[in-house]
């Protein structure tokens, strides 16, 4: 029987987010989650960009229905007649790094950090990830699904991944990308705590900084799944990162989200760095010449007059990368993305002084910004809070509202941008002064009189209200995203 994707979406409620399709795990059924990877494979096979026989590797993190979904991805391949490879439980940046150094698809089964009642698919073409373009392609697919599926969705028994035999180059290659370029980088005595949680990529950064000389520590492994947002630090992981650095006084603490594309790293006391600030000191250390992040992200970025160009996208890798692509046709030899989660993209090569090549990796990776932070570290003589002292003193902080339908999020924001400046100060007050800018390339991100920044928007993956909030102290910061937030709490009545 064929399908459209687009029907398969608007009956499921599983869409496109800010990257890759997500959902709730009651409506990701194997039914849904072949079509969608049908569709993927089909349009890469229209377009002449795979061809038969090839390959596709499939990946997924830790949350309990990832092997079900990453089984229905892998039926919906070999019915096609692709050869699967099993990555198994690798970071995002792993298995994406191995689609392009092998010219293969790869598709990695994640919700990312949101709760595991929730999952999601990522879809990765030989040449990177699938951009908003690619997205809409898919979705006016119709493909053909086998009666292989009972009446609730699932698979009917068939040939199935074994979870116990993996591709072990997968995450072997990743590592060694990292051990390879980085090897001038000793981080000799460095005490380095790796807060594990769940997340899926935790054994390969203890595996990372060991084999860069670093004195490695375990910390808060779990079997459960935690959903650590690392563009909205829970209360929980800013507890444990202090605790742990009051404890065992280390160089630093590191961590990631649950696919392990998004990075975390405190100072040695324990104090998370912003993601966005983590991405300016990464592409300063890069030495990059052009640099492309979300509207979401600290103004530090151009406050450092750094970069040969800026540029500011909407929210989301495929934005990024489409800006990064941009870059590089423009003729920047170094060319870099992040957004306000860490998460850092590499568009270009980079040559580090010895001659070691970092090749580009134009997906979110955590390792390099974790990495390339510890090095300047090394390189200065300095701490990791010194480090983020010497940028000027800008600051950001988010939050979020849950359970706030996309809808009603989306209704609300475009009232507020048709209402302007007047709506604007019914909402906030003079909690920023007098508005002086209106920005809508995403959401709604108000400028005041104050030079302090509110930031509103819809979350692309979850039924959230986001809010940004940019001022002069972290301090302040946090206490407008908690007031911006208490006033738009109204909007659910």
């Amino acid at each position: 029987m064929a399908v459209r994707i687009a029907d398969v979406m608007n009956e499921s409620g599983v869409r496109f987010g800010t990257s890759g399709a997500r959902g709730l795990v009651t409506a990701m059924t194997d039914r849904v989650c072949y079509a969608y990877s049908r569709a993927f494979l089909s349009m890469l096979l229209d377009r002449g960009e795979i061809a038969k026989p090839s390959k596709v590797a499939v990946a997924g993190d830790r949350r309990p229905s990832t092997p079900r979904i990453m089984n229905a991805v892998a039926r919906a391949a070999l019915d096609l007649g692709f050869e699967v490879i099993n990555a198994g439980l690798v970071p995002s940046p792993a298995v994406a790094l191995y689609g392009l150094n092998f010219g293969m698809p790869a598709v990695m089964v994640t919700g990312s950090h949101i709760p595991d009642d929730r999952n999601g698919i990522k879809f990765n073409k030989p040449t990177g990830e699938i951009l908003k373009a690619d997205e809409a392609e898919m979705l006016a697919q119709s493909v053909e699904i086998p009666d292989q599926f009972d009446l609730e969705g699932a698979l009917l028994p068939g040939p199935r991944l074994d979870m116990n035999v993996t591709e072990a180059a997968v995450a072997a290659r990743y590592v060694q990308r990292w051990v390879q370029a980085f090897k001038a980088f000793n981080l000799n005595g460095k005490k380095i705590i790796v807060y594990g949680h769940s997340a899926v990529g935790r054994e390969l950064l203890v595996e990372v900084f060991e084999s860069l000389g670093a004195e490695v520590m375990r910390a808060h492994w779990s079997e459960r799944f935690i959903p650590v947002d690392t563009e909205a630090i829970r209360d929980e992981d800013v507890k444990i990162a202090r605790d742990l650095a009051k404890q065992h006084a280390p160089f630093a603490i590191v961590s990631t989200d649950g696919d392990s594309d998004r990075p975390l790293i405190s100072d040695e006391k324990g104090d998370w760095l912003r993601g966005d600030v983590l991405g300016v000191l990464t592409a300063q250390w890069l030495k990059a010449d052009a640099v492309v992040a979300p509207v979401s992200c600290n103004t530090v970025v151009e406050r450092v007059s750094k970069f040969k160009s800026v540029m500011r996208t909407k929210i989301g890798s495929p934005y990024v990368i489409a800006g990064m692509q941009e870059a590089v046709r423009q003729g920047f030899q170094r060319v870099v993305g992040y957004e306000a989660n860490g998460g850092f993209l590499m568009a270009t090569d980079v040559q580090f002084a010895d001659g070691t090549v970092l090749s580009a990796l134009p997906t979110r990776d955590p390792i390099i910004a974790q990495l390339a932070v510890l090095s300047a570290c090394v390189e200065r003589n300095c701490s990791v809070s010194k480090l983020v002292a010497s940028l000027p003193p800008r600051f950001t902080a988010s939050d979020r509202l849950e359970s706030f339908p996309s809808v009603s999020s989306q209704a609300h924001l475009a009232a507020l941008v048709t209402g302007g400046s007047t709506m604007i100060d019914e909402l906030l007050g003079d909690l920023i002064g007098k508005v002086i800018e209106i920005d809508t390339t995403d959401g709604v991100r108000i400028m005041g009189d104050t030079g302090e920044i509110i930031h509103l928007r819809g979350s692309g993956n979850a039924p959230e209200l986001r809010c940004y909030a940019e001022a002069a102290t972290s301090e302040r910061a946090r206490m407008l995203t908690v007031q911006a937030l208490a006033c738009c709490a109204s909007w659910r009545d």
